[in-house]
Order: C-alpha cells, then sequence, then structure tokens
C-alpha cells in the first residue's frame, strides 16, 4: 500500500495535479487515496527524500518548488551516471536490447505526434530502461529512479520545447547506432551532451521564468 500511495503521489507531483508548494495534509490523502495515514506517511518519507515533496516537522509538508540550483545539481548527477551506465552497458547490450530500443524509440516518436506527453515519457524511460538493466549497477538503477522524477515534472510542463522533436528522436537512433558499433566511449559522450542540452535548455527556461512557481 506504501508503494501504491507513494506512485500515485509522485505521478500527480509530476502531472501538477499537486502543484508546487501546495500543502500536504496526510489525513486528507489518506481519505482520497482510501488509505490508512501510515502508508501515505512512509510515501511523503520517500517523496521527500527523491526532493518532490519538503517538510518541517510541525510547520508544514508541501510539494516542493521548482528549484533552479536543485534541479540543475539533479540533471548534473544523471547526467554522470548516465555516461557511465552507457559506459558500462555497450559490450552487454544484445540484438534483442537493441530491437527494444528501436520500438520504444518508434512509440516516442508515434506519442509525440499525438502530444501525448505520458506516453512519450514512458517510451523515453523504457529506451533508456535497456541501458541501465544492461549496465548491470544496481546503484545507478536506484538512484536514477529515485532523481529522474524531479526532471519529469519539468518535461510534462514544457514537453514539446524540451523533448518534444525529432531531435530527441534522431538522438535516439544515433545512440543506438554508436552502441551497435561497440563504441563505449563516443556513446557515452553521445549521452552526455544530450544530457547537457537538455540542462541547457531548462537554464534558459528558469532564466525566462517560465518555471517560474
Amino acid at each position: 500500500m506504501s508503494e501504491a500511495a507513494y506512485e500515485r503521489l509522485r505521478d500527480a507531483i509530476v502531472r501538477g495535479d499537486l502543484v508546487p508548494g501546495e500543502k500536504i495534509k496526510d489525513a486528507e490523502l489518506a481519505e482520497m487515496l482510501g488509505l490508512s495515514r501510515t502508508p501515505v506517511r512512509e510515501a511523503l518519507t520517500r517523496l521527500v527524500e527523491s526532493g518532490l515533496v519538503e517538510s518541517k516537522p510541525g510547520v508544514y509538508t508541501r510539494v516542493s518548488t521548482l528549484n533552479h540550483h536543485d534541479i540543475a545539481a539533479t540533471l548534473a548527477v544523471l547526467k554522470a551516471l548516465d555516461s557511465l551506465a552507457v559506459e558500462t552497458a555497450v559490450p552487454r547490450l544484445t540484438e534483442r536490447d537493441f530491437r527494444t530500443m528501436r520500438q520504444a524509440n518508434r512509440n516516442f516518436a508515434a506519442a509525440v505526434d499525438r502530444q501525448d506527453v505520458s506516453k512519450a515519457l514512458a517510451a523515453d524511460d523504457a529506451f533508456h530502461h535497456v541501458i541501465i538493466e544492461a549496465a548491470g549497477n544496481p546503484v545507478i538503477a536506484r538512484v536514477v529512479e529515485q532523481l529522474h522524477p524531479q526532471v519529469h515534472r519539468i518535461l510534462y510542463r514544457k514537453f514539446s520545447g524540451l523533448l518534444g522533436g525529432e531531435e530527441t528522436i534522431k538522438h535516439h537512433k544515433e545512440l543506438i547506432l554508436t552502441c551497435e558499433l561497440g563504441d563505449a566511449q563516443a556513446a557515452a559522450t553521445l549521452s552526455g551532451e544530450h544530457w547537457s542540452h537538455l540542462s541547457d535548455l531548462i537554464s534558459g527556461l528558469f532564466d525566462s521564468n517560465e518555471l517560474s512557481d
């Protein structure tokens, strides 16, 4: 029940159903979710650890605001972890993995064409999940899963300007081809450049106050 509460609250924050700065009361959430307060409190603890919720005991529990410095730090960590995952995974990727990645990219392209943000992000996650699984490093998998929602809630708000175009589809194709050639370092560099570009785009949104809460 705690896992179910966590997933529902995480998704509500990512989609913007719970907005930045909104106060959260565990009793009200428990009633809304049809659960006892214990799993809801456990879920909120995990959300605090992931940075989606901030809490000051006895004062407030609320959805975290979108902080430029925190997001930049998160993106830097995700870039480093993704580059390491790619470099480690390349020698282990199979033909089946490449087929899965190509299908995920086709799903991503179809979702972009329909402007279906939820399915596009799911397809993008599925694409990169293949690499993370092949890397076989549970620490990378655990930290990436914890940090991704912080970026997802920005992508959900500004998807068309960040991932929703031919550029990301082309990046996926180039990454697959580079991985197939077995050039782990080049693939890691390519992946890192994509994260840097995304970071620059998000910084631009903060600078222009398009992500102000």
